[in-house]
């Protein structure tokens, strides 16, 4: 394992499948601190291998661990991490607006749209009647326990450099997504409380989510209440890596996930924002844009990525924005409040809204009282 190339302020020393790994300082690390001190501080690192973030959350409460390297505490952790941080047991950081939500979105591949038992799925009218008709700050409250914050698209506020107010804001308003719904043709034709199109199949798709993550729970609030507007959603719950294949695959009318940006410019996320992109998720590596909304975009991101004056960009990009909005290929309901646990042995912790969200910057943690960290 030390035969193993690398810049970075560790090397891996020993790995057990499934239990740890184990890094050892790197003695030709360039980095130094303002003291010409040489980095890390830290003469070792154990990567405890937990799955379950749930597992993870209680070793840290019982000491066990030092910090989660998947991220921030869930909400429903949130109560009993408090408890000891008001006991002096761990420290809570609050580390902001989190930088990448979940979203809805939906195959809108011409393949799909050829095969598909729900056209409407790819009127931009049934997608907007979707905004309209689930109550954010519902999520917010049930799911979220009040950290988190509503949004309507793909940037969040946590991103003040690049988030942009010229997304079209759906307030909870069902009377207006009834509306929509109606003008696509779409009525409750049998009297079961399920709207029908014109051909008597009833408004039904189904949604795939992550099993035993917060997500899942947020898609039990969208499906109870777009079945108050008539539209039935079934959900399909799978692991992380059942959903990619079925994405992968094209076999899916919608998904509730999420991704990690590698950056908060969207420059260096082109790979999402072009037609062309393989992570383009509702209609990937298309050969040309269609339709011709997805050119203006292709167009826009060139613009933005290709000139060094940032008023320029920021306006571009916020096009973007607006475009996505009112097209909707994804839907973005609320954006996650990051709240950080360490353990008090933990030293120079310093969050970033986005995953990794303190190893990023692993070079200048220290560990109170030892030198090496768990």
């Amino acid at each position: 394992l030390t035969d193993v190339a690398g810049l970075g302020p560790f090397v891996l020393t020993e790995h057990v499948s499934g239990q740890r790994l184990v890094f050892q300082r790197n003695p030709r690390y360039f980095r130094h601190d303002a003291a010409g001190v040489q980095l890390p501080y830290l003469d070792s690192l154990t990567l405890a291998i937990v799955a379950d973030q749930g597992a993870e959350a209680l070793r840290l409460q019982a000491g066990e661990i030092d910090l989660m390297a998947n991220g921030d505490i869930r909400p429903q952790d949130y109560a009993g991490f408090k408890g000891l941080a008001d006991k002096g047991s761990l420290r809570l950081i609050d580390a902001g607006v989190g930088l990448d939500p979940d979203f809805l979105w939906f195959n809108l591949t011409p393949a799909r749209q050829a095969s598909s038992s729900a056209p409407w799925l790819f009127q931009r009218e049934f997608r907007q009647a979707m905004s309209y008709a689930v109550d954010r700050q519902a999520i917010v409250n049930a799911v979220y326990l009040g950290a988190a914050v509503p949004i309507f698209g793909p940037v969040s506020p946590g991103n003040l450099r690049w988030h942009s107010a010229a997304a079209p804001r759906y307030a909870f308003d069902q009377a207006k997504a009834r509306q929509l719904l109606a003008a696509a043709g779409l009525a409750d034709r049998n009297g079961d409380g399920i709207l029908d199109d014109r051909r008597g199949t009833p408004v039904r798709f189904s949604v795939l989510t992550q099993a035993g993550h917060v997500r899942g729970r947020a898609a039990e609030v969208i499906q109870a209440q777009l079945r108050q507007v008539g539209i039935a959603v079934d959900l399909v719950t799978l692991d992380p890596g059942g959903i990619f294949q079925r994405w992968q695959k094209g076999d899916y009318d919608a998904i509730y996930f999420g991704l990690q940006a590698s950056s908060t410019d969207p420059a260096l996320n082109l790979d999402f924002w072009l037609s062309s992109g393989s992570g383009h998720f509702w209609n990937p590596s298309q050969a040309s844009p269609s339709p011709a909304w997805e050119k203006r975009i292709d167009d826009l991101m060139h613009e933005q990525a290709s000139t060094a004056d940032l008023a320029a960009r920021q306006r571009a990009f916020a096009e973007v924005q607006r475009i996505m909005g009112e097209e909707l290929p994804a839907i973005y309901f609320v954006a996650p409040k990051v709240t950080i646990a360490t353990s008090m042995r933990v030293r120079n912790a310093t969050p970033a809204p986005q995953a990794p969200q303190l190893l990023w910057s692993v070079d200048t943690l220290a560990a109170a009282g030892a030198g090496g960290s768990r």
